[in-house]
């Protein structure tokens, strides 16, 4: 539990430093409670500023989340892994029983696949809203009507800080570190409402586990919790702490897009698009002030930026310009939507055919490169759902080994990179159901590829520039391109 100190400066910043940002001097205020050189007078000045703001918050016009619903956003919070445990819950208002997920379960029911589960679910006293990441569901419990999107955004938010803390954000990675998970849980929402999401900011509330701190921990008694305020978050940049030095100052860019992609029998693209990220690693001392430049901006459509970006400075120049946080983040995110710019790098020849009135049938895929640009595909898996009626598969690889599950009927092609030499080949006989009548339709290929140092929609940094600090940075960008759902019909 926090302090009351820090209880009530998280009360004070989710009332009325989020809500009034334009109308309050932040700094001013807490400048003043500093100041005071006692806590009982640093709670007076503290009460002063909340009772003040409380009546400017009440004034008609004021744009404010109080009373809305949105300040009583989230109610309870369940983590369930894919076998349907429950495995963590917290609460940050009255209990809610773990009953209420049985509605979520009926859904992961008539669900055809775990994605496909509905992202909000009604029931008669809550809402239901969720998301699925690393295995694992995410689900919370609304009780008044508020924006999907605004939970959605913030349940991502939760699961990014879980593996910015923890490497992994898995069932066993939170059990082991369950202790910060709550403190993480207890500041990142306050009373139902959003307060510290920046990885920054957390990590000087919650420093981050590591084996020394845990074995001083449990020597001496204390926790993780920092006992001062964030230095960022009282400043108008809060995603960048104060006093950042480092004596190797480095910044490096992965851009990484995936094709989602939808291929006919004939090898014609019936849908393609491309899904990408910019994600950051930016170590440099000071206040850096970065402008990020594209050989080809303009292909770029539906982009979404972290709040450091100034957005009229894009609009303007297509130039990303920026004071970036320290360490990892996620810069943007974009989509490439017109086809005839999304390139296809692999292609398949396939036959699968079945028999009427016959206990067996063909089976026989080819793949290999179509547009690579010269780069080496790897990484490339083959999955295919074969129909219910296929006891069992005969198969001869010339590259790679393959595996078939009698009980899922899940075939897997493990081909690893593709030499144009020789093409890899998977071809043999499919033993069915002796009687069964043939299947109505051939099954679907799913294909999994990587492709290093190439961004499939041509996308490339011209240039990083920085201002404000003396040094010279080391600057590193690095493309990858990964298949996304990535369909072949057959």
């Amino acid at each position: 539990m926090l302090s009351l100190k820090r209880r009530l400066s998280s009360q004070l910043r989710s009332s009325c430093i989020f809500n009034l940002s334009n109308m309050v001097d932040r700094v001013g205020v807490f400048k003043a409670v500093n100041q005071a050189v006692s806590w009982p007078l640093q709670l007076r000045v503290l009460a002063a500023f909340s009772a003040s703001s409380a009546s400017v918050c009440r004034e008609p016009g004021a744009e404010s989340l109080i009373g809305t619903g949105v300040g009583k956003m989230i109610h309870s919070l369940f983590l369930i892994n894919c076998s349907g445990d429950i495995f963590l819950e917290k609460h940050w208002k009255s209990v809610v029983s773990q009953s209420v997920c049985d509605y979520f379960f009926e859904a992961q029911e008539k669900a055809a696949d775990v994605e496909n589960v509905p992202p909000v679910i009604s029931t008669p006293h809550h809402y239901l809203i969720s998301i699925y990441r690393d295995k694992l569901f995410f689900v919370s419990v609304i009780q008044t009507e508020v924006p999907p999107l605004f939970v959605i955004e913030f349940l991502h938010r939760v699961a990014d800080t879980f593996q910015d803390y923890f490497g992994e954000c898995s069932e066993a990675a939170i059990k082991d570190n369950v202790v910060i998970v709550y403190e993480l849980l207890e500041e990142m929402l306050d009373n139902g409402f959003p307060l510290a999401t920046e990885s920054n900011i957390l990590k000087e509330l919650i420093k981050p586990p590591t084996i020394l701190r845990s074995v001083v921990n449990s020597i001496t008694g204390s926790s993780n919790v920092g006992d001062t305020l964030p230095t960022g978050q009282l400043s108008n940049i809060p995603w960048r702490r104060a006093g950042v030095k480092y004596t190797n100052n480095e910044a490096y860019f992965d851009v990484v897009e995936e094709i989602d992609a939808i291929i006919d029998k004939s090898g014609s693209t019936v849908f393609a698009e491309i899904q990408g990220v910019i994600d950051a690693c930016i170590k440099l001392s000071g206040m850096p002030d970065l402008s990020l430049s594209f050989m080809n901006p303009r292909l770029l459509d539906d982009v979404s930026f972290h709040p450091c970006i100034r957005f009229k400075r894009w609009e303007s120049e297509r130039v990303l310009s920026f004071i970036p946080p320290d360490g990892n983040f996620r810069l943007i995110s974009y989509r490439v939507s017109s086809q005839n710019l999304v390139a296809i790098p692999v292609y398949v020849k396939h036959s699968i055919s079945f028999k009427e009135n016959s206990s067996c049938g063909r089976f026989d895929i080819t793949i290999g490169p179509k547009q690579n640009m010269g780069k080496t595909i790897e990484g490339i898996t083959v999955t295919v759902h074969m129909p219910k009626v296929v006891l069992n598969m005969n198969l001869t690889s010339t590259q790679g080994s393959y595996t078939f599950d009698p009980v899922t009927k899940v075939l897997t092609w493990d081909v690893g990179k593709i030499t144009p030499q020789k093409l890899p080949s998977l071809k043999g006989l499919v033993n069915l159901q002796s009687g069964a009548p043939k299947p109505e339709e051939n099954p679907s290929l799913n294909i999994q590829f990587k492709i290093q140092q190439l961004a499939i929609s041509g996308l490339k940094v011209n240039r990083l520039d920085m201002y404000g600090e003396k040094y010279k940075p080391f600057k590193g960008v690095k493309y990858v391109t990964k298949a996304g759902k990535f369909q072949v019909r057959t």
